[in-house]
């Protein structure tokens, strides 16, 4: 019997609670001898785990190193990397997958028998460009890995086409797209009762904007609710958000569920808003898991203007698109919603399900994982 390839699967996250490396996870167990190196206990199915300390930083805090432009000396610093490279052998698998940049010159240097495909959850160059210090001392390190590192990769995948051609354009690299869609779920159109109810979900991040939320719901009519989901990033702004929203009665704060239940939490809801106003490139350029997790959930959705998404609204009959990313502008969408509008949204969703599920995406890894790991077989021969 052949033994199979060995894959790493390497991320600077927290393995059991992100959802795309998952999704690589779920993908290649049964298909190579997968190892992952991640935060965190070991998810089902791989046959090895490295765990990295909760508290080891991937990203980069030298202010000194920053200012004076001493990179490798920035990235051979990360704890992340200190951690991962003391107990990851060198030159023992076949092949990495590589989450995310910070990721990937560790990977090159783990000096994999047949190679590396890089997965870019982000442009990375331009990630928190609306903070003015990250653009400063950060982006130029970012740029640096870029052009520094990205040739070395065998394959790229990202997140969305605007960021795909991106990174061809500033780099040259040739970058597939996975998105972030979701499992396919088995569902049922449930449709909608006597009240509207709406879901957002949230990084509680001051730069998203959620404030807009609040307007938009301020004096909302009877018939339509709002809850939201806001993860606890900027806690002072989350707070802030909460005092906001205490005097808007349609507005409620429910508490995070795991992913393996965020379906069936969803399918609860009638109209799923992903509004994500365009503070920097990349959520200019999102096409997030909501979007997808909605669909599954056969529930509407309403966005903002974001090219990504409205192409696949527009394409599926999904649901609306407000004017701008305004509050009054997402205002006026919500108040104009019909039970029956959303009904047909709920139809499209259920019809969507299928063509726009992770396993219609996912083939894009195992072709660029193959290809590499098909390489030994020319090597040996």
């Amino acid at each position: 019997m052949t033994e199979l390839p060995s894959l790493l699967i390497l991320t600077f996250s927290p393995i059991r609670s992100d959802p795309r490396v998952l999704k690589q996870v779920e993908l290649f167990k049964d298909k190579y001898r997968v190892t992952t190196c991640a935060y965190g206990a070991a998810p089902d199915g791989v046959a090895e785990h490295f765990a990295l300390p909760e508290d080891s930083r991937g990203w980069p805090s030298d202010k000194v190193g920053l200012i004076t432009r001493q990179y490798a000396k920035v990235y051979d610093g990360l704890p992340a990397v200190q951690s991962a490279r003391a107990v990851l052998p060198k030159g023992r698998f076949d092949v990495i997958l590589a989450n995310d940049l910070n990721t990937l010159p560790l990977a090159l240097d783990l000096e994999p028998r047949l190679g590396v495909h890089a997965d870019l959850h982000e442009f990375a160059p331009r990630e928190k460009e609306d903070n003015l210090k990250w653009r400063m001392f950060i982006a130029p390190f970012m740029r640096w890995l870029c052009s520094r590192y990205l040739a070395g990769a065998s394959s790229v995948t990202t997140v969305s086409q605007g960021i795909a051609d991106e990174y061809l354009k500033d780099y040259g690299t040739p970058t597939g797209v996975v998105t972030n869609a979701a499992p396919y779920a088995e569902g049922t159109v449930r449709l909608v009762g006597e009240r509207v109810r709406l879901i957002h979900s949230a990084a509680g991040q001051r730069y998203r904007k959620l404030e807009n939320f609040i307007e938009a719901m301020k004096d909302a009519p009877e018939w339509l609710s709002l809850d939201m989901i806001v993860m606890p990033n900027e806690p002072d702004y989350v707070a802030e958000l909460k005092t906001q929203a205490a005097s808007v009665p349609s507005i409620s704060f429910r508490e995070p569920v795991p992913y393996k239940q965020l379906v069936s939490t969803l399918s609860e809801y009638d109209v799923s808003v992903v509004f994500l106003p365009p503070t920097n490139f990349n959520l200019k350029n999102a096409l997030p898991n909501k979007f997808f997790e909605a669909v599954q959930a056969r529930i509407g959705l309403i966005v903002g203007p974001s090219p990504a998404m409205v192409g696949l609204v527009e394409e599926y009959g999904l649901g609306a698109i407000t004017e701008g990313f305004s509050a009054e502008s997402l205002r006026r969408t919500l108040w104009a919603l019909t039970p029956e509008s959303i009904n047909t949204w709920k139809r499209a969703a259920d019809a969507a399900a299928r063509p726009l599920s992770a396993e219609s995406q996912i083939a894009v890894w195992d072709a660029a994982i193959a290809k590499i790991a098909g390489s030994r077989h020319t090597a040996a021969s």
